[in-house]
């Protein structure tokens, strides 16, 4: 018995060892591509004009598979968003497909708070896409860097505005997946929406080409996603309201106990974070919304 227990011991012991060693290498490939990567994709210089149209004044973010540019389009005289794949990833098949998925999806938005793209172009084997400047501050500086607050009333106010455009994207069977205060522009009262990297268009088959199993795959990948962007809409709802908290509790509690809220809004908020039956459809959502600023106008 005690040979027995001896010898599971030593083989956990090696199997420890043997993961150990796996992580081990794995830390080492990541910081090989990590320095592949910083030597390899280095921003272009202030002053490029690419695609003999676009000169390149600042680089204004980069992403894990892209680098973003602000242009001033020579023809037109505009401001101009340039997207250009990293050029560590130009030789991956998946990356590339990634950027074009990304085109392809941008493409069929014809929505004024969202970008607009114009055009895409290759240099020397290298891939960008150009889009609309939208001139607006993130919801993420604005909160973070100018201090700005929004009352409760503020706070549904923009979540009305957020709805709507995630309306629109799921109308047409996209789903963002990357619903975040920095991935929101404001700009004289109206939002825009940006950054679809990780957006999802799914294309419908009709039923009778799918198979049973397939069927149901793809309705539950599909309200994954939908739920997934509810959710994100519950989180910047809730970034929001703690913007007027003023945080005197040492104590960490429940936002349900730190936040003073309106039932209505509580119940909406509760539903989008799925604490309690989560919402099925945009026009669910809308009419808890309704609710919730209802109950807001009354009392001012």
């Amino acid at each position: 018995m005690y040979g027995v227990c001896y010898r599971e011991s030593l083989t956990t012991n090696d199997e420890w060892v043997h993961l150990k060693e796996v992580v081990r290498k794995i830390s080492f490939l990541r910081s090989i591509r990590k320095m592949y990567q910083f030597f390899v994709d280095i921003p272009i210089q202030k002053g490029t004009i690419l695609h003999e149209r676009y000169e390149v004044l600042t680089v204004i973010g980069s992403g894990s598979y892209g680098i973003v540019y602000l242009c001033k389009d020579l023809k037109s005289q505009e401001k101009r968003v340039v997207k250009q794949l990293r050029p560590s990833k130009h030789r991956h098949r998946k990356e590339v497909e990634l950027f074009e998925s990304e085109i392809a999806l941008l493409h069929t938005l014809q929505h004024k708070q969202m970008p607009k793209l114009f055009e895409t172009f290759s240099t020397d084997g290298y891939f960008f896409y150009v889009m609309s400047f939208i001139d607006g501050d993130n919801l993420e500086d604005l909160i973070f860097h100018s201090k700005k607050t929004f009352n409760e009333q503020e706070s549904l106010l923009i979540l009305q505005q957020l709805l709507e455009l995630v309306d629109y994207l799921h109308t047409k069977n996209i789903y963002h997946q990357d619903l975040r205060i920095p991935n929101i522009l404001l700009k004289n009262n109206e939002l825009f929406l940006i950054d679809f990297g990780l957006s999802q268009q799914k294309i419908l088959s009709a039923p009778s080409q799918l198979s049973s199993g397939s069927l149901q795959h793809n309705l539950e990948n599909t309200q994954e996603m939908k739920l997934q962007d509810y959710y994100d809409l519950g989180e910047i709802l809730l970034y929001l309201f703690y913007t007027t908290y003023p945080s005197k509790n040492k104590k960490a509690l429940p936002w349900t106990e730190e936040l003073s809220l309106k039932w209505e809004t509580v119940h909406l908020l509760k539903r989008l974070l799925q604490i309690e039956e989560p919402y099925s459809s945009v026009h669910e959502i809308s009419i808890d919304l309704h609710a919730a600023l209802k109950a807001n106008e009354n009392e001012h």
